[in-house]
């Protein structure tokens, strides 16, 4: 499932039976190293958040009425190389050594630290009532109006704009703009490469 969601796909659907996210997020990985898929935790666990956009989780109330408890939200975290290369610089072994070993500390941080993903529930269901309660990413904002119709964006533009204000609202136009400008300067260099 998580493979096929890498490639080829605007978006899966599956269902799940964990209790929370995190507990979605780590039967996902271990199922992924039981498969063989990965031997690392820490890159079973990046490519699952990395196609774990939502979860709309449901729950059961006492009479059996299904609905829907919250919806979650998952971002990946991308850390940032952060290595140096100032020990060529150094003038002394010692200099050298102290930028070794600030790579060394930085490299043992990366690799033990788990956090590979952050979650927030943008919806949930309190006391009778759906309930908005935090702001989806500005990239998932983007993502979804990108693959709307222009009645379903308008009414989404509606939704951001009420619930998290109108600097949050997707500008398709500036996108469209940018775009266009990017191909145009791409067209500039191959021509310009062309005529050297």
């Amino acid at each position: 499932m998580i493979q096929s969601a890498q490639v080829a796909s605007k978006f899966t659907l599956f269902t799940h039976h964990a209790k929370t996210f995190p507990d979605l997020v780590t039967a996902l990985r271990n199922s992924m190293l039981r498969a063989g898929v990965f031997k690392s935790e820490k890159i079973a666990e990046e490519q699952v958040v990395q196609v774990l956009n939502f979860d709309i989780h449901l729950a059961k109330d006492y009479r059996g009425k299904r609905y829907i408890e919250r919806v979650t939200e998952c971002t990946p975290v991308h850390s940032q190389d952060e290595y140096s290369t100032d020990f060529r610089k150094e003038k002394t072994l010692e200099g050298k050594f102290d930028v070794f070993f600030d790579n060394a500390t930085q490299y043992f941080r990366k690799i033990t630290d788990k956090k590979v993903y952050e979650y927030k529930n943008i919806l949930e269901y309190i006391d009778g009532e759906y309930v908005i309660t935090n702001k989806m990413s500005d990239q998932n904002i983007k993502e979804m109006r990108l693959n709307m119709t222009e009645t379903d964006a308008e009414d989404f533009d509606n939704f951001v704009e009420k619930h998290w204000g109108k600097e949050s609202v997707f500008r398709i136009d500036e996108y469209k703009a940018e775009r266009k400008e990017e191909a145009k300067t791409k067209r500039l260099r191959k021509t310009q490469k062309e005529t050297k």
